[in-house]
């Protein structure tokens, strides 16, 4: 069996972004970038089916040569083979959705694991749209997976608590925190990493259905006010409460 890992090259959550000239994107000026933290879930979880099985792991991206950094750490972690489907600009869900399932395809690959969402545009449908174009079966949210010959068992966590649901290969997985806690790189494993191929392929990856039209930054939140120290204050709180913070 072959499994595949899709993982996306992500601004860190800790840099400062700023919006580039464009007034569309960001400025890549001193930005870190990682590997999504999510997809780290998502190769743990394939590495240790792949030790379960002996399957193969093929670790896929799309995006431009920047994103051979993030192949080189989840090979550097165990995954065997890197695919970089070649891409500059703009790609929103969909496009991506259908570039992943075409190499998934073409690799043949029938478990594939994906970080439930990226932590840059948040959107957490990449993976339900890939299950969606292939007709696999999809499990998102995952935070306990089994799988027994062709039969999948997870644990999903959903609003107020969790569900257990069983399916079949051909899968998508898409994991949430919890579901394991990913390996270091070894020195080995880093200096392994640096003889694997990642192969390169241009996509176009042309089905965008949406825009960027503008970003904005968050509004700078107000300083804090002393209203008063005794019960005194209270009928002036409630007004602020109502008049300003419209929240009462």
């Amino acid at each position: 069996m072959k499994i595949a890992v899709c993982v996306s090259h992500v601004p860190d959550t800790a840099t400062k972004i700023k919006i580039g000239a464009d007034g569309r994107s960001i400025d890549p000026a001193g930005v870190t970038y990682i590997i999504n933290p999510y997809d780290e879930f998502a190769v743990e979880e394939a590495l240790k089916t792949k030790e379960l099985t002996g399957s193969e792991v093929v670790v896929i991206s799309l995006g431009s040569d920047a994103n051979k950094e993030t192949l080189r750490k989840a090979l550097a972690m165990g995954a065997d083979q890197g695919v970089l489907l070649k891409k500059d600009g703009y790609y929103d869900s969909f496009s991506v959705a259908y570039a992943l399932a075409k190499e998934i395809q073409d690799q043949n690959c029938d478990l594939v694991f994906f970080g439930k969402q990226s932590v840059d545009f948040d959107n957490t449908i990449t993976g339900q749209l890939t299950a969606e174009i292939l007709g696999y079966n999809c499990i998102s949210v995952v935070v306990s997976f089994k799988l027994e010959g062709n039969k999948i068992t997870a644990e999903r966590e959903i609003e107020g608590g969790r569900e257990v649901v069983e399916t079949e290969l051909p899968a998508i997985i898409t994991a949430q925190k919890g579901l394991n806690e990913p390996r270091y790189a070894s020195l080995k494993g880093i200096m392994a990493s640096k003889k694997k191929v990642i192969e390169e392929k241009v996509t176009k990856a042309d089905h965008n259905l949406t825009e960027i039209i503008k970003l904005t930054l968050p509004t700078t939140k107000q300083p804090g006010r002393i209203i008063g120290t005794d019960a005194s204050a209270v009928p002036e709180l409630v007004r602020l409460l109502r008049e300003e913070a419209k929240v009462i």
